[in-house]
């Protein structure tokens, strides 16, 4: 049954191997419900699979291309009690600059950095701890050349950041001081936001918007942040296929589950589903250019 409202799934990975059978059936799963939604990238695979899905919509269905930061070496780990393998890549301007011409595409991301499965603090040896500052550094180097590239071509940054936000903070701040935005006030959003409301507002203040998933139905970490940000400040996102929203626990997530993000917004500011439907919407519009 279609939503009386209009909802934008800002963060979903249908190009990811969870999708490969039933793709067109998820989506049309979500506009079926007016819930329109944009797919985001790991590395350059994942980015020429989200213009693909994308072009094959006229409307509603909108990409992102980027190299998120744990692929930019091989990598294996234990994702929602899944395996998965990462080959490493290195980020080549020319290649994603090309993606991106894509009438289709409407930001960079995902990208940031990422430190969470990185040894910090579990071995004192000199090499290792070497080899944590390097691949700091590469992050680093890469998150600051698709800033570059956003910038460049007047599209927002989908940011990722796991238990890095001081450098992200440094990062953006530093970028930004010597390169005059392009795509006006607005500059991006942190994607499943994991900080407080002093964090939330750092960001805020240097144009970005912030972004929660299904995460927040079954943790209440941010209950208190939820109920004091303005509603023009926030979008939603499912983050698919992870995550799904606690009615939904142990299945696989998708576009659809939206509503329920949406749903438990509203519960805690005390609104209607409907008021927050209609300023999320509005905020992914205005960021992404989305009519």
């Amino acid at each position: 049954m279609a939503n009386g409202f209009q909802l934008i799934d800002t963060h979903c990975h249908l190009n990811f191997q969870a999708y490969t059978k039933d793709v067109d059936a998820v989506i049309r799963r979500a506009l079926d419900q007016k819930i329109s939604l944009i797919i985001p990238a790991t590395e350059l695979k994942s980015s020429k699979r989200a213009v693909e899905i994308a072009r094959k919509y006229e409307a509603g269905v909108y990409a992102a291309v980027g190299l998120h930061p744990v692929h930019l070496q091989d990598s294996e780990f234990e994702e929602e009690g899944k395996k998965i393998k990462m080959k490493g890549e290195r980020f080549d301007y020319d290649s994603y600059q090309r993606l991106a011409q894509s009438g289709k595409v409407v930001a960079i991301g995902e990208i940031g950095l990422d430190y969470h499965y990185l040894p910090i603090g579990q071995t004192g040896l000199p090499e290792d701890k070497t080899k944590v500052r390097q691949n700091q550094q590469l992050q680093q180097f890469t998150f600051l050349q698709q800033l570059e590239l956003a910038n460049d071509i007047g599209k927002p940054a989908i940011i990722h950041c796991r238990d890095a936000h001081d450098d992200v903070l440094k990062l953006i701040k530093d970028f930004y001081s010597r390169k005059p935005s392009r795509s006006g006030a607005l500059k991006g959003v942190m994607h499943c936001f994991s900080g407080d409301w002093e964090l939330a507002w750092q960001y805020f203040d240097l144009g970005f918007l912030i972004s929660f998933t299904g995460l927040i139905t079954f943790n209440n970490s941010w209950d208190d942040l939820l109920r004091k940000v303005p509603l023009n400040k926030i979008m939603i996102e499912t983050d698919s296929p992870f995550m799904a929203p606690a009615t939904q626990r142990g299945k696989r997530n998708e576009p659809s589950y939206v509503v329920e993000v949406a749903k438990k917004i509203a519960e805690l500011k005390n609104i209607t589903v409907e008021s927050v439907a209609k300023a999320t919407t509005q905020n992914a519009q205005a960021l992404f250019g989305i009519k």
